[in-house]
């Protein structure tokens, strides 16, 4: 009774008349209770020291060790119109198993025989490039011919003015020799006639000597026009060397302007031949695109794009896969505030949603229904939902985990730390402090190796 009223029953009414009031007044009740209260105290004062293993808990997820193991989505690399499903949502299929045909929307790949009529462009542009080499090989055959005709026309006008040059040495002398004789013709002359004045020569010899010198003038102007004929011959003999290098210079010109013109169409030639090439393997990988298959092994998990008729973009999510084998592992989810105390390496235990389990967070040796795990990556950067990510592997030297768990389920994670007493851990949540600073044994034996 809390004696709360002043109206005290009581005193007024005895209530030990009854068979409950005689058990609950009666003095050996009361010892019974001390000592249970006084057991019940002394048990909860040691048990105030009992050790307790402060944790770090937090919902995650189960995943896939390594990226590459995780489910996906298929896309094409190709905008296309599906044709024909070869599989069913849950099939198994194996590494390069085709999932599904599409076709081609893109009207300039319409054409079934692209890379049939790309082949015969090629080998047309192929010929032609050939072609080039041949006209390339006449014209430098040519302009050695012209190259061998200049140098023999050259050394016959330089031979036709050599002789020119002699032909005028020779004309020259002929004329000095002329002009010697009408020197010794007019001597003459004047002789005989100063005889026949004289009456010594006949009027005949004078005549004969007028004769000859008139003979011998003559001849001097002939020997004279023999002599500017030589030396036009001189000059007509440079202009023909000057004519035949200006000939065969422009004749050379343009067998080279032809040649490297039938170069030049030759190297466009190889490089439409390389652009068909290269289109004729583009032709070919895209037209291997037009079946969609498995990247891996695995199961087919849902058809994002159903039915047939349907159209999509490049990049567009068609069919998701879930690859057959694959390593768990936990992604789970801690405050900034509690980041620096988890190490890699760090212990954690794992419960599965669907699995039974007894769990005491501060005992985990009691608990029962979770596994062990392991901290193998700590993300450096922030999550959208304001925690850091934390990828957590079997621990190899506990339970394995259970085979039927799935890759999506949910999981509930406790990273275990330091052992304190109950009584501190009290203090420590009714003070709203965090867990003590902890740092694994291996990075306290490294900072004492370093100091």
């Amino acid at each position: 009774m809390l004696n709360i009223s002043k109206n005290q029953l009581h005193k007024s009414f005895d209530i030990q008349q009854y068979k409950s009031g005689k058990t609950i007044f009666n003095k050996d009740y009361y010892k019974a209770l001390n000592k249970f209260l006084l057991v019940f105290a002394i048990v909860g004062f040691i048990a105030l020291f009992l050790p307790w293993t402060q944790n770090i808990s937090g919902n995650g997820l189960v995943t896939t060790l390594t990226p590459g193991q995780r489910p996906q989505t298929i896309q094409s690399q190709i905008p296309g119109r599906i044709e024909q499903w070869f599989v069913r949502e849950g099939n198994f299929v194996k590494k390069g198993d085709t999932i599904l045909r599409i076709s081609e929307v893109k009207s300039e790949y319409f054409d079934s025989r692209l890379i049939e009529r790309t082949n015969q462009q090629i080998n047309a542009k192929i010929s032609s490039v050939g072609a080039y080499k041949e006209k390339v090989s006449a014209l430098q055959r040519q302009i050695s011919s012209l190259k061998n005709e200049q140098g023999f026309k050259l050394e016959m006008a330089e031979n036709k003015l050599i002789q020119s040059k002699l032909k005028v040495q020779s004309d020259s002398i002929e004329f000095e020799a002329a002009k010697t004789n009408i020197k010794i013709a007019k001597r003459q002359f004047t002789r005989a006639e100063t005889l026949e004045k004289e009456g010594i020569a006949a009027k005949k010899d004078v005549e004969e000597k007028n004769l000859k010198l008139q003979k011998t003038q003559a001849e001097l102007i002939n020997k004279e026009n023999k002599l500017l004929e030589s030396k036009n011959n001189i000059l007509n003999a440079k202009i023909e060397i000057t004519r035949i290098k200006a000939e065969y210079t422009n004749k050379i010109s343009k067998a080279q302007s032809d040649m490297s013109t039938a170069m030049s169409s030759g190297f466009d030639a190889e490089v439409q031949v390389s652009k068909l090439e290269n289109s004729n393997s583009n032709y070919k990988i895209r037209n291997s695109l037009l079946y969609i298959t498995a990247p891996h092994d695995g199961y087919i998990n849902k058809a994002v794009k159903g039915g047939i008729g349907g159209t999509f973009k490049e990049g567009d999510d068609l069919v998701g896969i879930m690859p057959a084998s694959y390593d768990l592992a936990v992604e789970t989810f801690v405050r900034p505030i509690d980041l620096p105390l988890l190490h890699i390496g760090e212990k954690v235990r794992v419960q599965f949603d669907g699995w039974p389990a007894i769990v005491f967070s501060g005992w985990p040796n009691v608990s029962y229904g979770t596994y062990g795990a392991e901290v193998v990556a700590i993300e450096r950067f922030i999550s959208e939902n304001g925690k850091y990510r934390v990828l957590l592997a079997p621990d190899e030297k506990d339970h394995t985990w259970p085979e039927a768990i799935r890759v999506g389920s949910g999981a509930k994670t406790i990273a275990l730390l330091e052992d304190v007493p109950i009584w501190f851990e009290l203090w420590r949540q009714l003070n709203s402090f965090p867990p003590n600073y902890y740092q694994p044994e291996t990075d306290k034996k490294d900072k004492k190796k370093k100091s």
